[in-house]
C-alpha cells in the first residue's frame, strides 16, 4: 500500500494561505486587515507574499496565525516563452538561515530564457527558501516554458484572483503535462488576493505541527492537499485499487494523464468514497472532487515508483 503523505494522520491538518498581497505592494487591504480576515476564516498559517518585498513580520499577533516568511518575485519575458515568470518564495526564520532580510527588495528584471529566471530561483534556494510557480495560465506560459525549472516544490493549480479577474488558473492548468514529462511537482491552491474579496478562496491543508519548520517540511514533501471547499480524508493505492474518501461531493475524478479520466459518481446521491481499479501504465495518480456548489479539491499525486 502507498498512502499520499497528506493522509498519514501524524499531525492535525492545518489550513494555510501561501500567496496573498497587502498594501505593502499592490493589495487593497493592510497587512493587519488581511491577517484578521484569514483568521476569521479558520486559517492556521499565512504567507504575506507582496511583490519583491520580503516579510517576516506578524502585523496582527492577537490572531494566533503562524506567519510564513516570504514574498513573490517576478520577471518580464522578452521572448515567445510567455508574458512573465512569477514565483512565491517562502522560508524559515532569519535566525535559522533564511538569507533574506526584512523588507529586502529584489530586482525586477527582463529575461529571454527560462535559464535566466532559473538563476533567480537558484539564489532564492541558496537563501533556504522554497519556491512555488505561480499562475502559469495567466502568465501565458505553456508547460515547455516552465517545466524545466529546478527546485520548485509546487505549481499553482488554482488561483482565486486569476479565476475572478480572468477566468484562468482554475483547474490544474498544465499540471499533467509537467507530470507526464517526468517532473515530480506538487499542486497548490492559492488566492493571490489583491482585492479583499479575493482572499480566503483557495488554500492548502497541511499535515504538520503548527511550527514554521514543520509546515515548510510538510509542504516540501507534498504532505498536503488543496481545496476551495471540499475536505479530503484519505487517498491511497492498495494493490490494484485506488481509493479516495472525502466530504459529500457530486463526483470524484481520478487522473493519471495517460488514459481518459475515471469519473466516479452515484445515482441520486453524493460520493463520500470512490474506488477504481488502477489503470494500466500508471506512473502517477491524482484525484479531484467537486461538491454540489461547484467547489473543488485536489489531492497531490501518488507516484507509483514510491510504492514499496
Amino acid at each position: 500500500m502507498i498512502r499520499q503523505r497528506a493522509f498519514t494522520k501524524e499531525h492535525s491538518m492545518l489550513k494555510g494561505g501561501l500567496h496573498c498581497h497587502t498594501t505593502r505592494s499592490d493589495g487593497r487591504g493592510t497587512p493587519e486587515e488581511v491577517e484578521r480576515l484569514h483568521a476569521r476564516h479558520g486559517y492556521d498559517f499565512l504567507a504575506l507574499t507582496d511583490h519583491n518585498f520580503y516579510n517576516y513580520a506578524d502585523y496582527a499577533p492577537e490572531t494566533g496565525l503562524l506567519i510564513i516568511p516570504g514574498m513573490e518575485i517576478d520577471a518580464v519575458i522578452d521572448s515567445n516563452l510567455g508574458l512573465c515568470f512569477h514565483s512565491v518564495c517562502i522560508g524559515p526564520a532569519r535566525e535559522n538561515g533564511n538569507g533574506f532580510a526584512q523588507d529586502q527588495r529584489p530586482e525586477h528584471p527582463h529575461v529571454k530564457t527560462w535559464q535566466e529566471f532559473q538563476t533567480r530561483l537558484d539564489q532564492v534556494h541558496a537563501a533556504k527558501n522554497l519556491t512555488l510557480y505561480c499562475h502559469p495560465d495567466w502568465s501565458r506560459t505553456p508547460a515547455r516554458s516552465f517545466e524545466n525549472f529546478q527546485g520548485n516544490f509546487a505549481m499553482e493549480i488554482w488561483n482565486t484572483g486569476c479565476v475572478m479577474d480572468n477566468d484562468m488558473d482554475k483547474d490544474a492548468y498544465a499540471w499533467d503535462e509537467v507530470l507526464l514529462d517526468g517532473h515530480k511537482i506538487f499542486g497548490a491552491a492559492t488566492d493571490d488576493g489583491h482585492a479583499m474579496d479575493q482572499h480566503c478562496g483557495g488554500y492548502v491543508m497541511v499535515n504538520a505541527e503548527k511550527h514554521l519548520d514543520d509546515v515548510l517540511r510538510a509542504l516540501s514533501q507534498g504532505a498536503f492537499y488543496s481545496s476551495t471547499g471540499p475536505e479530503i480524508y484519505d487517498f491511497y493505492i492498495d494493490g490494484d485499487r485506488a481509493v479516495v474518501e472525502c466530504s459529500p461531493c457530486q463526483f470524484v475524478n481520478f487522473i493519471n494523464g495517460t488514459r481518459p479520466n475515471r469519473l466516479v459518481r452515484t445515482t441520486g446521491g453524493l460520493v463520500t468514497r470512490a474506488e477504481i481499479t488502477l489503470p494500466d501504465e500508471t506512473r502517477y495518480l491524482r484525484a479531484t472532487m467537486v461538491d454540489v456548489e461547484g467547489h473543488r479539491a485536489w489531492t497531490n499525486p501518488i507516484f507509483l515508483d514510491e510504492r514499496g
